[in-house]
């Protein structure tokens, strides 16, 4: 019994070693492409000591972050729901948004391609198949949806914008676009250039 055990474990060695690379590393988590650290350090703290954090839902924070992204690259995380602007030195803003609800989440690389204040808003074809009751064009304003600033991804209709409903902010409720108050949104609208790379991750 114990001659056939040891014959199997050897046989069991070989086929592993003989799987192709991308067998053997199919069940293995990919790595992190970075990693935060929002931990009660000092330097977390004097980084945020005086910088006009926001007072929405979701705090304005400068947070550790070490990566290999170019300083300002936004990065989305869907399901943190939360924004990330990459600073020099190994930090990053992190914003809270709201992102897209079950079946409007998406995910992929794009450039900023514009950036707008007080954006006048025409729902695209498929959100007025949905709600056929939504006005065809609206003024820029405090009434708009898309609030005091848009920042246009790529040639996709989303966008990362300002919301006259700041209580979404960290909610799943748009239609894949991401949310962030009037003041987030303008602190990152100021800081960010059109060409800045944008990741999101679903």
């Amino acid at each position: 019994m114990k001659r056939i055990l040891a014959a199997l474990s050897v046989v069991t060695a070989i086929a592993a070693v003989a799987l192709p690379a991308e067998a053997r590393t199919r069940n293995q988590q990919a790595a992190p492409d970075f990693m935060v650290d929002d931990g009660p350090s000092l330097s977390n703290f004097f980084s945020n000591f005086g910088n006009g954090n926001s007072s929405g839902p979701i705090q304005r924070q400068t947070v550790g972050f070490q990566s290999n992204y170019a300083p300002g690259t936004i990065i989305v995380n869907t399901a943190e729901r939360r924004l990330y602007l990459v600073q020099p030195g190994g930090s990053a803003l992190r914003y809270g948004i709201g992102v897209g609800r079950d079946g409007f989440r998406w995910g992929g690389v794009h450039k900023v391609t514009a950036k707008k204040e007080w954006p006048s808003w025409t729902p695209p074809a498929q959100m007025l198949r949905r709600r056929p009751d939504l006005p065809r064009f609206m003024e820029g304003g405090p009434e708009n949806p898309l609030g005091a600033r848009a920042i246009y991804l790529g040639s996709t209709l989303y966008r990362i914008h300002g919301s006259n409903e700041p209580e979404t902010i960290g909610q799943a409720v748009s239609s894949g676009c991401f949310r962030m108050t009037n003041e987030d949104v303008t602190d990152l609208y100021n800081r960010v250039q059109v060409g800045a790379t944008v990741i999101v991750k679903n």
